[in-house]
């Protein structure tokens, strides 16, 4: 099935030629030069994925965002200025799944979009008869369904980004191991997609803040300062 991917920038001239180049990888594209129209289309007619610019008028992506997570979690990617990088944090922690800086190849957009919508596809398909049963993950308190894409923490829900899904699943796979940040990158992006240390750092900030939520004593990811992170079974 073809992908569907919402654009969302108040500048004309990258909504068309983003388009552009989606469409000629087989995508579909829907375009939104306005944040308000953009939300409503969005929660009545869902896309596979959608790519929010952060400075916009009105109202900013960052705002988009934290209204949409409301009620959606579809992947969403940021496109921001290299100046923005507390906005990019920011972003992570709301429930971005990646973010691309300004000026940015078509390129790089692409292969991100492409890793991302193939991680969540793995997510919601259920196995052939013929394959592997993908055991649950459980440690302590912690567990984890990858077929489904559940976790829970002391029997609680907790709501995870394919991303975050990833990483955490690499660190409890097994315990007590440190992971560094490359093993992590290659566990949540494929094709050599390239991202820095500061998303994986932000990934397991916003891992921690979740768990918290339903956990206020949660400590059960370490920081290895100079070696990674590594999943504690308590």
């Amino acid at each position: 099935m073809t992908a569907t991917i919402a654009l969302v920038d108040d500048d004309k001239n990258i909504l068309t030629s983003v388009s552009i180049a989606l469409q000629a990888e087989g995508f579909v594209t829907r375009i939104y030069s306005d944040p308000d129209g953009a939300l409503k289309a969005l929660l009545d007619n869902p896309a596979d994925l959608a790519v929010f610019d952060i400075k916009m008028p009105q109202m900013d992506g960052l705002e988009l965002l934290r209204r949409l997570r409301e009620k959606s979690q579809m992947p969403v990617i940021f496109l921001t200025s290299k100046v923005d990088e507390l906005d990019e944090a920011l972003g992570l922690a709301m429930g971005a799944d990646d973010y691309i800086a300004k000026p940015f190849s078509q390129r790089l957009l692409i292969a991100r979009i492409r890793a991302i919508l193939r991680r969540a596809e793995a997510s919601r398909t259920p196995a052939a008869a013929d394959e592997p049963v993908i055991d649950p993950i459980v440690r302590g308190r912690l567990e984890m369904d990858p077929a489904r894409h559940r976790v829970k923490w002391d029997g609680k829900d907790v709501t995870l980004t394919v991303t975050e899904f990833l990483i955490l699943e690499t660190l409890a796979a097994r315990p007590g191991v440190v992971k560094n940040r490359n093993q992590l990158m290659d566990a949540a992006y494929q094709d050599d997609v390239y991202v820095d240390d500061r998303t994986i750092d932000s990934h397991i900030k916003r891992l921690r803040r979740k768990f918290r939520e339903v956990d206020s004593d949660f400590n059960a990811i370490d920081t290895l300062y100079g070696a990674g992170y590594r999943f504690s079974e308590e």
